[in-house]
């Protein structure tokens, strides 16, 4: 039997993201972190996807918890503007929560995406920065540094309140958790703690007063024992909601 779903209403947390291929070994995953205090959520990528199609993995994770999902389709959204609406409308259907959309394509790209995504009832969580040295122009890459921050203001315009920026970019971090605070708040996703370089506490300090979540693959379901690296890094991330750090919630599209 499915459980019911449960919203994202801790305001510190922690996303596990699943880049596993394999069924079974999400199950023994599951059954191990899904009990864990602060872990709010789980990304599906797209190995699972890819081997098993989504709507199989969506029922395989509502088997063993009632948490939001988030599907991060190879970071989706940079696509012509046309593809959003049956995308966003497979995605409802398969029975996802949340969509994870870089939307790089352009300003149609964006308003397509993120608009359609809140038109069939998903959570749009956007982003246009990876926690990787060389995807900036500033580290040899292609995409400008300002695009995150247009990306934001553009999609905040259209409703969308859940944004990610990279840990390992903590003044871009400190920068719009100040911008979005001033405009009502936001929800911040930080991705590349761990392996690839992030520290949870610092990337949680800069992004004061928001409500802030850690998502984590590796440091999780690489370690030997999962349930206690889940329950170590949502503790560091639950340590940020003391009263004396209360900030604004954000306001639901």
């Amino acid at each position: 039997m499915e459980a019911a779903r449960q919203p994202v209403d801790a305001r510190h947390g922690v996303v596990c993201a699943c880049d596993l291929d394999d069924l079974d070994a999400i199950a023994r995953l599951l059954e191990a972190i899904d009990p864990v205090e602060g872990l709010v959520g789980y990304k599906l990528g797209s190995l699972l996807t890819l081997r098993y199609g989504l709507g199989a993995v969506v029922r395989a994770f509502r088997k063993a918890t009632a948490k939001t999902l988030f599907y991060d389709h190879q970071k989706a959204g940079l696509d012509i503007p046309s593809m959003a609406a049956e995308y966003a409308a497979a995605c409802r259907d398969a029975g996802v929560d949340a969509l994870i959309l870089f939307p790089l394509g352009g300003p149609r790209a964006l308003d397509a995406f993120v608009g359609e995504t809140l038109r069939v009832g998903l959570r749009p969580v956007v982003g246009g920065a990876l926690p990787l040295p060389d995807y900036l122009l500033k580290g040899g890459g292609y995409v400008a540094a300002s695009a995150l921050p247009r990306i934001i203001d553009r999609a905040f315009g259209l409703g969308a309140r859940d944004f990610i920026i990279p840990a390992t970019d903590g003044t871009s971090i400190r920068r719009e958790a100040a911008r979005l605070a001033a405009r009502g708040g936001a929800r911040l996703y930080l991705p590349g703690i761990g392996p690839l370089g992030g520290q949870l506490e610092a990337a949680f300090a800069a992004a004061r007063p928001l409500a802030t979540y850690a998502i984590v693959g590796r440091a999780i379901y690489a370690d030997p024992r999962p349930a206690a690296a889940a329950r170590r890094l949502a503790g560091a991330a639950r340590a940020f909601a003391q009263p004396s750090r209360a900030a604004p919630a954000a306001r639901h599209p």
